[in-house]
This record gives C-alpha cells, sequence and structure tokens, in this order.
C-alpha cells in the first residue's frame, strides 16, 4: 500500500509498505480521504515526530475486524461501515478523564493509528474504536467528515472561551482553523464577530461565512481597527490562530476588561510571551489555552457538520491523490489562497 512519509520538512516522500496485518482486537479501514491539517506545517513541530506517515484526519471504511471486538465496541461496528477515526483516544477512566481533560490522559497521548492517516489502509486499536470512532451519518459525505477532528479543535476552544450572549469576538488568523471559528462562533453566543488577516482571499472568505467585519493587518493596525469596530471596547473573547508569541501578546492588547484570550495554537520553541500581570489583574483579563480536542468534542462537530454549518463545499478548496501529497503539504505550508486541502483515495 501507499503512504506519504515525512522524513524531514523538505522530503515527503510516496512510498509503498504491507498492509498492516489486523490483530483479534485491531479494525482495518480502507482510507476514503484525509485532511492535511495546518498544525503539522509548523517545521519545529512535525521534524520532532519524523520519519512519520503525514495525516491524522482520516475517514474510511472498514474491511476487516477483530475475531475479539464485537463483544467489547459499542456501538457494534461491522465490516462496510463508513467511520471517523482519532487518531488518540482517552482511557476514560483516569483522573484527567473525569475531569474532561481528556487531552492529559496518559492514553490519550501515547495512542495512534498505523501507520498514519495519508495511507491507503489504517489498522486502529480497540481503544480508538471504543473511545473516539464515529459513524459517518449515511449522508454525510467522507470529505464532510475529514473535517470532524479540526472542527472538533475548534469546539473546544470556542466551549473554553465561555462566550456571553452578545459578546464581540476576535479572531486573529483566517487560516481554516480561523474561518471554522467564524462559522461557530455565532452557534456559540457570539454577537460581532471581527476577523484579522493579511490575505484578501481569507478576509473576503471570511466576511462570506459570517464575520461582520475584517482587520487587513497588512494596511491597518489590528488595535486600532479593533476600536474602531467595537467603538473602543475591544474584543471580549480573542481567539488567537498564528503560532507566534507576538500575535499573543497582540491578542491580551486587543482583549476587553472581563475579556478572554484563546491561545488556539502553541508558540515557536524558545519564544516567550512577556506580560504584565497588573494589565492582566486589573483588567480581569483571561488567558485560556485550547490545546487538541476530546470525543464530547468530536461528537459536537459532528452534529454541526451534519447540520451544514461546516462543510468541505465551504472549507476544502484543494483536492489531490496520494500520489501528489508533497504538493498538498507545500500548498498548506504556504498559507496564501487556500484553506483545507484533502487527499482523495480513489
Amino acid at each position: 500500500m501507499k503512504v506519504a512519509k515525512l522524513y524531514s520538512f523538505n522530503d515527503i516522500r510516496i512510498e509503498d509498505i504491507p498492509v498492516p496485518q489486523i490483530g483479534p482486537r485491531n479494525a482495518l479501514i480502507k482510507t476514503r480521504a484525509c485532511g492535511i491539517c495546518s498544525g503539522d506545517a509548523m517545521p519545529w513541530y512535525i521534524e520532532k515526530k519524523a520519519p512519520l506517515v503525514l495525516g491524522h484526519e482520516p475517514v474510511g471504511e472498514i474491511v476487516e475486524l477483530g475475531s475479539l471486538l464485537h463483544h467489547s465496541i459499542t456501538p457494534s461496528l461491522s465490516v462496510g461501515d463508513r467511520v471517523f477515526v482519532h487518531h488518540h483516544a482517552p482511557c476514560m477512566n483516569c483522573r484527567y478523564c473525569m475531569r474532561g481533560d481528556y487531552v492529559q490522559c496518559e492514553t490519550w497521548r501515547n495512542t495512534k493509528i498505523i501507520p498514519g492517516g495519508i495511507s491507503e489502509y489504517i489498522l486502529i486499536p480497540e481503544i480508538n474504536l471504543k473511545n473516539d470512532t464515529l459513524m459517518l451519518p449515511d449522508d454525510m459525505s467522507y470529505e464532510d467528515g475529514t473535517l470532524i477532528e479540526p472542527t472538533a479543535c475548534v469546539v473546544k476552544s470556542l466551549k473554553r472561551a465561555s462566550i456571553k450572549k452578545g459578546d464581540t469576538i476576535l479572531i486573529i488568523g483566517l487560516g481554516v482553523m480561523g474561518q471554522m471559528n467564524v462559522l461557530l462562533a455565532r452557534e456559540f453566543g457570539a454577537e460581532k464577530i471581527i476577523g484579522a488577516d493579511m490575505i484578501p482571499f481569507r478576509l473576503n472568505k471570511a466576511l462570506e461565512f459570517g464575520a461582520d467585519h475584517v482587520i487587513d493587518v497588512s494596511k491597518e493596525n489590528m488595535i486600532e481597527g479593533i476600536k474602531k469596530f467595537t467603538n473602543g471596547f475591544m474584543a471580549d473573547i480573542v481567539i488567537v490562530s498564528p503560532n507566534s508569541a507576538d500575535a499573543m501578546k497582540q491578542g491580551i492588547e486587543a482583549a476587553s476588561r472581563g475579556g478572554t484570550v484563546i491561545l488556539f495554537t502553541p508558540a515557536k520553541p524558545h519564544e516567550m510571551l512577556t506580560i504584565d500581570p497588573n494589565h492582566l489583574y486589573f483588567r480581569d483579563i483571561n488567558i485560556v489555552t485550547s490545546y487538541s480536542c476530546g470525543p464530547d468534542d468530536t461528537k459536537a462537530a459532528l452534529n454541526f457538520i451534519n447540520k451544514g454549518i461546516v462543510t468541505a463545499n465551504k472549507l476544502v478548496t484543494h483536492r489531490f491523490s496520494i500520489d501528489e501529497a508533497e504538493r498538498a503539504y507545500r500548498l498548506t505550508v504556504e498559507a496564501k489562497d487556500s484553506l483545507k486541502c484533502l487527499i482523495v483515495f480513489g
């Protein structure tokens, strides 16, 4: 079977490897599509995992089930089922899981799909099948299904933002994840949505998807822009998407009194965020991180996609075969006139 394997940021190869051998507690899926995550386009983040088979947003069809699975998985799965599979799955029993902090669970951090998402076949361990696999509705396309994991990350960020009715939200960075925040912000109670970016294609997409205003940071100071659109009150919620400590600092500056700043992406290694604690304290500004997502978020994401709020028709701008995986990856890295790139099989 073919896989797309990354050896370094500038070295991605299409290789042939054996189809994984299924065990009694595994399932084998034939991959139908897999998204390329913008997080994987951060060199420092992806290279520390190399060599690896790229991709962690796959959907596919079950083609084989282990002999001991039938009584341990609820709902029961069958050959031919169309599924979304998260690449990590929590134990559901530890202290972190009991608190809903699934991404801190040791099982979550150590689970994986084999060999990765951009692969013609994927072996799915029992824990992933049991705790973070979802059946796709009959009328949901595979392409829509690839959006479950990234949408779930946005669901988690908006939940953690604790948006109140009437809030103004500023979304810094309008790549595909920023666009998903635009599409979903009103579902979580935001009244006014403002986006900030420097690429006209993305600024226009945000307006198309429901943003009330956009700020072109290549032409206008973002802080002055947010003051203008909020009569000086600033943003109640700020989502910071770029992996940059400078962007995080700007996000804090753009927050209103009593506001919340969501750090949606990590900063680059060795970057430091220097803040005045009294600026936070006397203005009651909350800084909240939002890393990945859990099973509750993936279920909510599937529902939003099923309602047509987030769809591949809106967000997928480019489709490639597995042989074109490097080209798809480079387009994601360029982050210009594109949103979501998919690898489509067959």
